[in-house]
């Protein structure tokens, strides 16, 4: 069971989730009563999902989980608690199963009912008794399904689409079955010989294909809503099974095998070359390069080494790996993406509600047409057999399986194969922000670019030459935890010489003692603190620097500066591409950063962000300011950041895009998250996000267009009900298709 903790709005008390499974749904009808009634429980909310059979249900502490399984059993429906780590695989297995044991019978029999009925030089003598022994078994056990659901939901005065077909197959079948008992020699003579067929018909073959047709398209939907689930299945199956955990014994340390889940937090294990990372960690011993592709959706491996974090269910791929448990079993990062997209594929977007209102009261409706068509044709043509075959035919064709796949089916898929690309969907209502979306702001660190500065140039401004400036500095710095102090200490390589008497000050500089001379690294305030003054000339080419887009910091060798060393925040590769994507879907990007102006424009320039869209020297609070100052304009603002100090505007912003190689504030503030650190992969996720949202529109049309004019078709004895019932299968095997097709976004 899932159980979070919560604060109730408006409420004093504190909610939990949980998620139910619930079987015998099939139509949008059964997921509003299943919503309604959970929804009558003080305090409760729920959203059903169809195509996975689940409700995730916010729940006070007042209300228990037998309360709410009480509730949907009474409602007519079977209901337990699952755990969204543990997929209910096997009994939806069986139910594509037994759904097929049931076509399976009845396509058998249909088949030799249709040719007998329908082809005369096939008939024999008293066929009419044959046929219907053959269609007894199809319309009770294989349609036993629209039977039982028809059946509960009328002891509640409610129906759905299974009370449309259960009448409609069984009023064929009674029909038929009525007139061949009230005269048993009506099918005694072979062919169509002495039977009026002026005054009596046998609807067996309609009753018994129409039960065919639609145990196939409901057949295909089980299939297809199976392998749309597939996605989160293989993404909660990604974990590894087992771990080398390090064990002292008697002094020594051993490896001991245990299962991944037995893992705590704290344990040290090993990973060997083409294993998989067992949970969270920090590395502690070790140098490789970790596959992040199966959560991330990035090819390039990532270079970790003692403390680097590296993610469970990644694959090391070359040396050798002690890594130090951090988070294990439902905290980490596999988990909580589990849980991220079970909650999204569960949820409803706005646009669903608008067909689970319409399917409220659609099927009393449809059954009202199906009385007055009836009606309408005995009064104005006397035909009992025309009245009779036009009511059936709209029972059949009016079944709104397509109108109540057409939104969950999509939302499955989509969510699911966004998961296999490292894009994470908070929820349905996202996909719809994405549509109105039209301006995006991008942080620049970390997000356009790596984040990691790296050193340019080396400008020696004295005798000291450039070689022995970048040792002397890259020594005094590599004392420091500073990130420009680790990228030039990382470019001036190594072995470094010994630094004695270090100091630092935050935001000023280093300074320590290399060789016997005194080195001094930093800012100009800095080194004025030390007695130490930059001439006119030198401060044109501090400054210069600084004006090209570069941080600039000065290196003195005892009481006179020798140089100076530029470095620069790298632009990430494929960011120019990225700016260039979300253009093409009509984003207008945004370049925010906490940096000065002129580094701003150069990063901006080489990503191609026009001028006039760069924000710089903000602050975090400026941050969300900024987002307010352009949503005040009119526009509507996703924002694309990694660190803490864009949470507030992640939140701020009307879409927050978090960038998963950042934090977790920042993750939890968003509403998409891309689990990799490329800006690509945000283009990506909107373009996802909006083409799933397409898809769900194209499918709500298709499944409104076709009952808008099948019902009228039907109404007119225009259409048979055999071609109704197959007409009906198809579109919801149409909408379920047109909803796979996101299977293949992004390949």
């Amino acid at each position: 069971m899932t159980t979070r903790q919560a604060p109730a709005q408006g409420v004093e008390q504190e909610h939990r989730v949980v998620e139910l499974s619930i079987q015998g749904m099939t139509c949008a009808s059964c997921v509003g009563r299943v919503e309604r009634k959970l929804g009558k429980l003080d305090g409760v909310e729920a959203s059903v999902n169809l195509p996975l059979e689940s409700a995730v249900v916010r729940v006070p502490a007042t209300v228990s989980d037998q309360d709410l399984i009480d509730t949907v059993v009474a409602t007519g429906y079977g209901a337990h608690v699952v755990h969204p780590d543990h997929p209910d695989g096997d009994e939806h297995d069986h139910t594509p199963s037994l759904l097929g044991a049931r076509l399976v019978l009845a396509a058998v029999l249909s088949v030799p009912v249709l040719l007998i009925s329908m082809v005369p030089a096939l008939q024999f003598a008293n066929w009419g008794w044959v046929v219907f022994a053959l269609s007894l078994p199809v319309v009770t056990w294989s349609a036993w399904p629209f039977h039982r659901a028809a059946v509960i939901n009328a002891r509640h005065f409610s129906s759905t689409m299974d009370t449309l077909v259960s009448i409609g197959v069984t009023a064929a079948f009674l029909f038929s079955a009525g007139q061949l008992f009230a005269d048993p020699t009506l099918t005694q003579h072979a062919g169509m010989a002495g039977m009026d067929m002026t005054e009596h018909s046998l609807y067996f073959e309609v009753a018994a294909v129409v039960v065919t047709f639609l145990l196939l398209g409901r057949f295909l939907e089980a299939s297809a809503k199976q392998r749309a689930g597939d996605a989160l299945k293989s993404l909660l199956s990604l974990g590894a099974k087992e771990a080398h955990v390090l064990r002292t014994v008697d002094g020594e340390r051993t490896e001991v095998t245990l299962p991944a889940d037995a893992l705590i937090p704290g344990d040290a294990f090993v990973v060997r070359p083409g294993e998989k990372i067992a949970t969270d960690g920090t590395v502690t011993e070790g140098h490789s390069a970790v596959d992040t592709a199966l959560l991330t959706g990035e090819s390039i491996p990532v270079e970790v080494g003692p403390g680097d974090a590296v993610t469970g269910a990644t694959i090391n791929t070359s040396g050798r790996l002690v890594v130090r448990a951090t988070r294990v079993g439902s905290d980490t990062v596999l988990s909580q993406m589990g849980r991220l997209v079970s909650q999204a594929q569960s949820g409803k977007a706005r646009i669903a509600r608008l067909a689970d209102r319409i399917s409220a009261v659609f099927v009393p409706v449809v059954l009202g047409i199906a009385v007055l068509t009836f009606v309408l044709w005995l009064v104005l043509t006397g035909d009992l057999d025309a009245a009779f075959t036009a009511s059936v035919t709209v029972l059949v064709i009016a079944c709104p399986c397509a109108l109540g796949l057409a939104t969950p089916t999509a939302l499955l898929t989509g969510t699911g194969r966004g998961a296999q690309l490292g894009i994470l969907i908070r929820g349905p209502q996202v996909l719809e922000d994405t549509r109105t979306v039209d301006t995006i702001v991008l942080d620049k660190t970390g997000t356009v670019t790596t984040g990691t500065m790296a050193v340019v140039d080396v400008v020696a401004l004295a005798a000291v030459p450039a070689p022995d400036l970048l040792r002397l500095a890259g020594a005094v710095e590599s004392a420091s935890e500073h990130p420009i102090a680790q990228a030039v200490a990382r470019h001036a390589g190594g072995p470094l010489p010994e630094t004695r008497a270090f100091s630092s000050a935050p935001g000023g500089g280093v300074r320590g003692e290399v060789d016997g001379v005194v080195v001094t690294v930093g800012r100009a305030d800095w080194l004025e603190r030390h007695g130490i003054r930059t001439s006119e000339a030198q401060a044109t080419r501090f400054t210069a620097a600084e004006d090209a887009g570069r941080t600039a910091i000065w290196v003195a060798v005892g009481d006179d500066v020798a140089g100076l060393i530029t470095l620069s925040d790298t632009v990430k590769d494929g960011s120019a591409a990225a700016i260039a994507r979300l253009r093409r879907l009509g984003l207008r990007p945004v370049l925010l950063t906490g940096d000065n102006r002129a580094v701003a424009l150069q990063v901006a320039a080489a990503v191609g962000i026009d001028a006039a869209d760069v924000r710089a020297g903000v602050s975090p609070e400026g941050k969300v300011d900024a987002v307010r100052e352009l949503q005040a304009g009119g526009a509507t603002v996703a924002m694309a950041g990694d660190g803490v100090n864009d949470a507030a505007a992640l939140a701020q912003a009307d879409l927050g895009i978090a960038m998963g190689s950042g934090t977790d504030v920042a993750i939890e503030a968003a509403d998409l998250t891309v689990m990799g650190n490329s800006l690509e992969q945000v283009a990506q996720a909107i373009e996802l996000s909006r083409r799933t949202l397409r898809t769900i529109k194209g499918n709500l049309f298709w499944a409104f267009f076709y009952n808008a004019v099948g019902i009228p078709v039907a109404a007119l004895g225009l259409l048979n009900p055999m071609l109704a019932g197959a007409a009906m299968a198809a579109s919801s095997v149409l909408v379920v298709a047109n909803s796979l097709r996101l299977r293949s976004f992004g390949r």
